[in-house]
């Protein structure tokens, strides 16, 4: 029993790596993306940015060609054919001091959160624009006059109507003059959906049950429901979160938190709350799960609204990615929704909360008159109910205690559109586009968590990719996506600015092949090029294949011709012979004269991969005429062409002339180039020492002609002098003492203890220089310290100072007997303990 459930928990698993089984397979639903565009390739990309941050907000008017965008700090009035042409207009609003200082002290982070994050920018009426900002913890609304396109000077409070934190889930929309938002306002912990402006302010009820569990809302949808419509409907605002999941829990002591779940909720344009119970709450408020049938895809991204002329016709895009705890695995997953799946789950069935097992089951009881939840119809007014406050106590309670639907939004395919692996969709917005052979197919365009757009086309049940472009060269998630038809461009808001892209780049097929494997709706083949429908008049001489991608291109003057390459090679050398693939959906296909080249036991050194052909060993049946062929859904074009040549032994160079040398010749030649290698070493280093040798005497020139000490008495030295030479004794005695140390008249050296005196320092004060030292001794009377006079020598912390020494020499007798003397005491020293003392020294 264990081993199969074991296996059972196994195949689980499997199914939720794999995705939900379907009759399509893994490959199928996770797609590749044909081509691949990285960022330096973008040429036809407009980009704009400026000091500020966080393009977060856009607002594109088309027929006015204003691309109006929210960012931090500021608000921008691009021109929406060119948004880099350098006309745009910019109004600061940043959040001021005191704000800011009340932002720090709440322990908000003053690099991110105490700033004003533009999260809302809506045309209120013909002349103004309507805009909300956090303003550093504290919102702010204001009216913005398009025309002159100025801050206002007075703003309206902005906590009923934004979030505080911009990192917050918010979605808002004005709808005929009424502001209708979505997520948590001020710092209560519990979201909301409002209605402010004009009509009466409504919200969502909190008690006894809280109609929204920790919800995340993601976007907002109008559906004018009303137009046309038999039973005199309402309009209707869609929303679109993610919360926890209540009706998930199987047990009261089950106290691990509810999964999350996607949920679509709907409110009626004209919902003026109740009398008595749920006065200034939403009457009509009803909310349902979407299911896209691929296990653990529940956390809900973003929805795109599009419709076909009619409300009954609006479709939903959702992008879905995984719950918190499969965060370690990047997948995501689109599935479309008919609004018409939608209007069903909310006229199905009730779920209610039983308080006995405090877990949410399906109601089967009686459902009062008019049907809760319901908008105001032709139905209702003959009954009675003109408005939602005249509705009955009995609806209005049972409305307070069932907001949850027990059927399922199911998804219009039966499951997911797209399966992506290693991909977080962040945004998408889809153009619908009508394709030469009349049909309509759906373009999606999908922003990725790292900076990608992923360009791909809706065919039946299934997505193609048509290709991936990298947005940004640093990575950060795409923010928006707005598509404008007029301009054919698609407009791409991220943190560090505003892109602005094509919708298509057909001149990058350069051939008929490219251009119909691309299945691009925007393209066709003009037999010359890859050419946009949009621009081309004549559309009947065009070619396209969306739905298979590979009919059209008959003739052959439709392939593109390759340029034929030589190759030669040793035998038994290997070569590499490139093939580059633009498709990442293609395979390539070698021919050697024509023969197919295979990984066969027989053909063992061929290697295919992804660059090329690999073929290792050569032998002379190895050359010949090598074609590569791209292989994509049953086409077959040639990309490469190589003759290679195998030659059977190595070129030897010529060999000398023949003829009789004599031996001292052949030893020349031999020893040649070792001795000439040994010249030029040993003429190399006898440069370097001569150069070096001049270099020290120049050094040694310099020292001489430095400026002179400054030789002053030693203060506070106590230690009694002492002459080196007997000859000074009855000169200079002791019956001298009354005279300056050191000075004698027959130029004798005396030499006392003490530390080096101060360097006399360019214009300053200090006793006069003394006179020009003598030259310098011989080297046999020195013994190596020839420069003793005229420099400082330290030995083992001991420090020589030569006080004064007259011009003249000294003519002393004695003086050999004084440089051996100093030699002897200098040689003993280097052997002998010092004592270290500040003011002791010794020669």
């Amino acid at each position: 029993m264990r081993k199969n459930v074991s296996f059972f928990l196994m195949v689980l698993f499997v199914v939720a790596i794999m995705g939900y089984p379907s009759r399509r397979s893994a490959m199928d639903l996770d797609a590749t993306p044909r081509m691949t565009i990285v960022y330096n390739d973008l040429t036809a990309a407009r980009r704009f940015s400026s000091r500020a941050q966080n393009y977060t907000t856009l607002l594109l008017e088309d027929e006015k060609g204003i691309l109006y965008v929210g960012a931090r700090g500021a608000i921008f009035s691009l021109n929406s054919s060119n948004i880099a042409d350098g006309s745009h207009q910019r109004m600061d609003w940043e959040a001021s001091p005191e704000k800011r200082a009340d932002c720090l002290k709440k322990g908000k982070n003053n690099k991110t959160e105490c700033y004003n994050h533009v999260r809302l920018l809506q045309r209120l009426n013909a002349t103004h624009l309507y805009a909300c900002g956090t303003y550093a913890f504290h919102p702010l609304c204001a009216y913005i006059d398009t025309s002159t396109f100025r801050l206002p000077s007075h703003f309206e409070e902005g906590k009923e109507k934004c979030p505080y934190d911009p990192a917050q889930g918010y979605t808002g929309l004005i709808v005929d003059g009424n502001l209708y938002t979505a997520t948590r306002y001020e710092f209560r912990n519990l979201p909301d959906i409002r209605r402010n402006q004009h009509q009466r302010l409504l919200r969502t009820e909190e008690s006894p049950l809280h109609w929204l569990n920790d919800a995340e809302f993601v976007a907002s949808v109008l559906v004018r429901e009303s137009v046309l419509s038999p039973v005199g409907d309402d309009d209707k605002i869609y929303y679109f979160f993610t919360e926890r999941a209540g009706e998930e829990s199987t047990s009261v002591f089950d106290k691990t938190p509810a999964p999350r779940a996607a949920r679509v909720a709907r409110v009626c344009k004209n919902d003026l709350g109740g009398k008595k119970i749920l006065q200034r709450k939403w009457t009509s408020f009803m909310k349902a799960r979407l299911a896209c049938y691929v296990p653990y895809y529940e956390v809900l991204k973003d929805v795109y609204s599009l419709d076909g002329g009619d409300w009954q016709s609006t479709v939903f895009y959702a992008a879905f990615t995984l719950s918190a705890q499969w965060r370690s695995m990047e997948v995501s997953a689109i599935c479309r929704y008919n609004v018409s799946e939608v209007r069903a789950a909310f006229e199905g069935t009730y779920m209610e909360y039983q308080d006995s097992s405090r877990k949410w089951s399906q109601y089967n009881g009686d459902v009062p008159e008019p049907r809760p939840g319901s908008c105001i119809t032709n139905r209702a007014r003959r009954r009675g109910y003109n408005t939602s406050q005249d509705l009955p106590n009995n609806v209005l309670d049972f409305i307070k205690l069932h907001p949850l639907m027990y059927e399922e939004v199911k998804p219009a395919d039966g499951g997911a559109l797209l399966v992506k692996r290693n991909v977080i969709y962040t945004q998408v917005a889809v153009d619908r586009v009508r394709a030469l052979n009349g049909q309509e197919y759906d373009v999606l365009f999908l922003g990725t968590g790292n900076g990608w757009i992923h360009k791909a086309v809706v065919i039946g049940s299934m997505v193609h990719i048509i290709e991936e472009i990298q947005a940004f060269r640093v990575p950060q998630p795409v923010e928006n996506l707005v598509i404008s038809k007029q301009q054919r461009s698609l407009y791409v808001g991220a943190q560090s600015g505003v892109l602005q892209l094509p919708l298509s780049s057909c001149r990058r097929y350069v051939s008929c092949f490219d251009c119909i494997l691309a299945r691009d709706p925007y393209c066709g083949w003009d037999g010359e090029s890859c050419r946009e429908l949009a621009e081309t008049l004549k559309r009947s001489l065009l070619i396209q294949d969306v739905l298979h991608g590979n009919m059209g291109c008959w003739n052959d003057s439709a392939q593109a011709t390759a340029l034929q390459k030589n190759r030669t090679v040793l035998r038994g050398d290997d070569v590499l012979l490139p093939c580059e693939q633009a498709s990442n959906l293609a395979q390539a296909a070698w021919l050697l004269n024509g023969t197919e080249v295979v990984n066969e036991k027989g053909q063992a050194r061929f290697r295919l991969g992804v660059d090329g052909l690999l073929v290792t060993d050569t032998q002379l049946e190895d050359g010949g005429e090598y074609r590569c062929y791209a292989q994509e859904n049953g086409l077959q074009a040639l990309v490469a062409t190589y003759a290679l040549t195998v030659l059977p032994e190595p070129l030897m160079p010529p060999p000398p002339p023949t003829g009789p040398h004599p031996p001292w010749q052949a030893a020349i030649h031999e020893y040649g180039d070792m001795r000439f290698i040994y010249i030029s070493a040993i003429t190399v280093l006898g440069g370097l020492c001569l150069v070096l040798s001049v270099v020290l005497l120049y050094v040694s020139c310099l020292q001489k002609r430095r400026g002179k000490y400054s030789l002053g008495v030693p203060q506070g030295s106590s230690v009694e002098l002492q002459t080196v030479s007997s000859s000074c004794l009855g000169k200079g005695g002791q019956e001298e003492e009354g005279e300056e140390l050191g000075t004698y008249p027959d130029g004798c050296l005396q030499i006392i203890p003490g530390e080096a005196p101060t360097l006399a320092l360019p214009g300053k004060e200090g006793p006069p220089p003394p006179p020009p030292p003598p030259p310098p001794l011989p080297a046999e009377f020195t013994n190596g310290l020839a420069a003793l006079p005229n420099m400082l020598r330290k030995m083992n912390g001991n420090s020589y100072m030569l006080l004064r020494q007259n011009e003249e020499p000294c003519t002393s007798p004695l003086y050999n007997s004084f440089t051996e003397e100093l030699s002897k005491i200098l040689e003993k020293r280097k052997h002998t303990q010092l004592v270290e003392k500040l003011d002791e020294s010794s020669v």
